[in-house]
């Protein structure tokens, strides 16, 4: 062979020889890099774990809040608001009654037909609108007057079988989900906004006052019979429809609780002992905060960046509005750490909030072959393509990770509900303790759901757990705003 044979030969070994190490170095660069991804999915995971034990934990602490809060005004970070519901639904109550149901970023109005204990709930009809983002931060007339002009467009509409009769105003329930300090049935003043909202001169305002005066300015004639939170509102849905109902939970945008307590049990109670010896109490229970919850930075750095940095920590960690976020900064995290998907962090996943918990759960539940819908979602809300079947696994594990977390410290909060009320031991009566639940998260989230009524059940025991049932009341919060609407109707003796 000649030189230049040997020479050309040399050259093509050296050739092969460098592609085979550099493709040896892109190998170990790249497995290099998805031990890093894999180390960093397993410290969220420890971080957010939540063992029975620390959950009993959450679930003490939130009892020692329930009693403390209960005792006094500001005595506990849970507002234990007295709502002044002492007489919840019996089924009994008739008539044609409205409800504006404003529970986020969407709002309801209702009208419901009421036909007693024979006929329950006859008819329902509803319509839905979005707030847009700007008067989330505006001005407390810009808003109302937004919300009062659906409702008068609603009423617009309808048939002249639910026209008035002469000398009676049409009757509403309103639902207002953010924390209120409660004066009277038809009355209270807003303390703080919360998800998302920050419309600093309604803060102080009496909540009915605003909206009745919204209601003039776009024509209406409407009383406001009834002030109520979402969760009362649910509460009494769920009492008009089985009496054994005593707590509600709201687990959406945002979550909270309410139960039925004894009048006599409520130490900053001072006006007559109801009849009934109850009293529905408005727990206000995303406000709590424990050292035993499972923080991350992740969830630090959300709050610091939040419109309400410190506040409403549990409903940040359990609530729809906030998984998808936690889940976006650990994506972030992975992408600018670990070149997850790629050299370039995709720009989308740079961007606050743009991956909405209905999304992430959308890829929880995929379970096709090549989990298509992860792949669909990653194109279509962060531009990220090309992804491996490994790596979409991946965001699934983050996803089961995140929601867990959420329905796991959810479920304690409710076992520490029924702990507060007697209701974690099995009573010789056979007794059933029915939770009524609302809101898109719980309804449409199937993972989350099923693992908080799982997580509920294994922390009461299969005994007591057994008493216990978990019952959704679809529009729970806007139909028992109309009951209670009824049981406090002006015209109510004329009806009796």
């Amino acid at each position: 062979m000649g030189k230049v044979a040997v020479g050309v030969a040399v050259i093509g070994t050296a050739a092969v020889v460098a592609a085979a190490a550099l493709l040896v170095r892109q190998r170990m660069k790249s497995s290099g890099r998805w031990a890093c991804a894999r180390a960093l999915v397993k410290e969220f995971e420890e971080k957010c774990g939540t063992p029975d034990a620390r959950l009993k934990q959450i679930a003490d602490a939130l009892t020692v809040e329930m009693h403390a809060g209960l005792a006094s005004e500001g005595g506990s970070k849970l507002k234990m608001l007295i709502s002044y519901v002492d007489n919840l639904p019996t089924g009994d109550e008739e008539g044609i009654f409205y409800a504006l149901d404003l529970g986020g970023t969407n709002f309801r109005v209702l009208r419901v037909e009421l036909g007693g204990r024979e006929r329950g709930v006859v008819h329902q009809e509803f319509a839905e609108a979005s707030i847009p983002p700007a008067l989330m931060s505006g001005s407390s007339d810009a808003l109302f007057d937004y919300i009062a002009e659906k409702l008068a467009a609603f009423v617009a509409d309808e048939e002249r079988i639910y026209e008035q009769p002469a000398g009676k105003e049409r009757e509403l329930g309103f639902t207002f989900s953010f924390p209120v300090m409660q004066n009277s049935i038809n009355s209270g003043t807003l303390i703080r906004w919360t998800k998302g909202f920050s419309i600093d001169d309604a803060v102080g305002q009496d909540v009915v006052v605003e909206i009745t005066k919204a209601l003039k300015r776009k024509g209406v004639d409407m009383r406001v019979a009834a002030l109520v939170n979402d969760t009362i509102g649910t509460l009494a849905g769920g009492r008009h429809s089985n009496p054994d109902v005593s707590v509600a939970v709201i687990l959406g945008t945002g979550s909270n609780a309410a139960y039925v307590e004894r009048a006599q049990a409520i130490p900053k109670w001072h006006g007559p002992l109801p009849k009934s010896g109850e009293m529905a109490i408005n727990m206000e229970w995303g406000n709590f905060r424990s050292s035993h919850l499972p923080l991350t930075e992740y969830d630090s750095a959300m709050d610091a960046e939040s419109l309400n940095p410190g506040e409403q920590i549990f409903e940040k960690l359990i609530s729809g509005m906030y998984l998808g976020e936690v889940l976006r900064r650990v994506l972030l995290r992975l992408a600018e750490e670990t070149c997850f998907f790629g050299d370039e962090v995709p720009a989308k996943l740079k961007s606050p909030f743009i991956l909405r918990t209905p999304e992430m759960s959308a890829m929880h539940h995929d379970t096709s072959a090549d989990l298509k819908v992860v792949d669909d979602k990653l194109r279509s809300i962060l531009e990220i393509s090309h992804t491996s079947l490994k790596k979409r696994r991946v965001v699934v594990e983050l996803c089961d990770i995140t929601a867990s977390r959420g329905a796991r410290l959810a479920a304690a909060g409710i076992f520490g509900v029924l702990k507060k009320t007697g209701k974690d031991v099995v009573k010789d009566n056979g007794e059933k303790t029915i939770i009524a639940m609302d809101g898109g998260l719980f309804e449409h989230y199937t993972e989350y759901r099923k693992c908080l009524e799982k997580t509920v059940f294994e922390l009461l025991g299969d005994t007591t757990g057994s008493s216990v049932v978990f019952q959704h009341y679809n529009d729970g919060s806007g139909i028992g705003a109309a009951l209670l609407a009824a049981s406090h109707s002006l015209y109510l003796e004329e009806k009796l």
